[in-house]
């Protein structure tokens, strides 16, 4: 089975002025195109066949496939999921999400300081990586960042959004200056 690029929610303009319409149509067109064709072909290559890309993620280090394929697998599969996740959870319009606003509270004491966590943890990432929300196999709400591709799901943790932090999400408009990007890319995020 192969894997296909998912539509877009909105325009490539949608985001602006916060995300700017080139930068997101070179993220989505080439920098997530790329993930998923590697992907595709390694999973051609191993002939693993999985319904969900998530899942041969949460399945990562029980694949019966060599070394160098896992590699392949973690961060081309990661990739091309990770910005399935990323572009999921932005847009133009808010959407009024109950559950995740009472959760946040529960689990962090108020949206702002869940926020005020998530930007300091965004902002403070080494390098090439996303800051994640996540729930983790009790339901609980966290934060963390992992480097490059890698995926929550092979913690066993359920993404519930994520900010992508390697350069290529904001380097055409905001070059060197990540904490920008971050205080604007709040705007756009559609949960909160």
């Amino acid at each position: 089975m192969k894997f296909e690029l998912p539509k877009l929610n909105f325009a490539f303009d949608a985001l602006e002025p916060c995300m700017d319409a080139r930068t997101v149509e070179i993220h989505y067109t080439k920098h997530h195109q790329i993930y998923l064709d590697k992907f595709n072909t390694v999973l051609e290559k191993t002939g693993l066949e999985y319904d969900s890309a998530e899942e041969i993620l949460r399945d990562l280090n029980k694949l019966n496939v060599g070394d160098d394929d896992r590699k392949v697998i973690k961060n081309m599969g990661g990739g091309y999921v990770n910005h399935n996740i990323f572009w999921d959870s932005l847009g133009p319009e808010k959407v009024n999400d109950a559950k995740l606003a009472e959760d946040i509270q529960r689990d962090f004491g108020s949206i702002e300081k869940f926020k005020e966590g998530f930007t300091k943890l965004a902002i403070g990432h080494f390098a090439s990586g996303y800051a994640w929300a996540v729930r983790d196999e009790s339901g609980k709400l966290s934060i963390y960042s992992l480097p490059n591709q890698d995926s929550p799901y092979t913690l066993g943790h359920e993404p519930v959004f994520c900010l992508d932090v390697w350069e290529h999400a904001y380097y055409l408009k905001y070059q060197n200056r990540r904490p920008e990007f971050v205080d604007s890319w709040w705007n756009i995020l559609k949960f909160i």
